[in-house]
């Protein structure tokens, strides 16, 4: 059972359409300020649910990575329906599946929001047991209080660890690919993200095969950059970077 508020959306706007894609564990809801903001911005907004998450931590550890890409491909097929070009706009694990994406489809633009190559060594991601015996294995997630997101961004969560493996074959797989990503690329990333090592940013800067990217490294963020205090400014940056690539149209 999906929780109330987990729900794909749709943002109606302009022709140009953005792909927002969610984290490990997440739900739309988390890139709801973001998809608004977009749509001020006259774009036309979409953010699938991938496969598994919104429910509960048995219903995402019966999933595979596999089945989240299609769920975001499933997303690029139904935006592609109503805009003529697509920007895929990703947070955390997000970001590395809307890189799968521009490595796989024709996308205008690619933003990346604190997207893990490397887990930061604070998530104790040494720790994890082999797939094999994870699978039963469910820790709680931290509690979430963010004061102004929809209530089912600070919902309790625990995290099945046979998932965390599937998460880490999304890196993998995006690992392979960068070098097929030409599309313009705009990377973000904090300093002080304790989740995704911020060197992961570095690498994919270096391997993607963009023309076109940029790096910007955040200070004040954590790793929730669309949630947090001055989340506003970085939501301008993005639909920016789309406005002047639309601008060279």
């Amino acid at each position: 059972m999906i929780t109330k508020g987990a729900e794909p959306f749709l943002l109606l706007g302009g022709d140009v359409g953005v792909l927002l894609i969610h984290g490990f564990t997440g739900v739309p809801a988390e890139l709801y300020l973001l998809g608004k903001s977009l749509q001020d911005a006259g774009f036309t907004v979409l953010a699938p649910r991938l496969t598994g998450h919104g429910g509960n931590a048995k219903m995402l550890e019966a999933t595979t990575s596999e089945a989240w890409m299609d769920a975001v491909r499933d997303g690029y097929a139904m935006l592609k329906c109503v805009a003529e070009r697509i920007y895929v706009v990703g947070h955390s694990m997000g970001g590395i599946l809307a890189l799968i994406l521009a490595a796989e489809a024709e996308v205008s633009g690619v933003v990346t929001l604190g997207a893990p190559i490397t887990v930061a060594k604070e998530r104790g991601i040494s720790l994890l047991p082999p797939r094999e015996i994870a699978k039963g294995m469910f820790i709680p997630k931290k509690q979430r209080n963010f004061v102004g997101a929809p209530e089912v961004v600070n919902r309790k969560q625990e995290m099945p660890l046979l998932s965390v493996h599937e998460m880490l074959d999304v890196i993998e797989t995006a690992k392979k690919l960068m070098k097929k990503v030409t599309a313009p690329a705009f990377i973000i990333h904090s300093r002080q993200d304790h989740t995704a090592d911020p060197e992961s940013a570095g690498y994919i800067l270096d391997n993607i095969k963009s023309p076109k990217k940029r790096l910007k490294l955040l200070n004040n963020f954590g790793h929730l950059i669309p949630l947090e205090e001055g989340k506003e400014a970085i939501f301008k940056e993005i639909a920016d970077f789309i406005k002047k690539e639309e601008a060279a149209w």
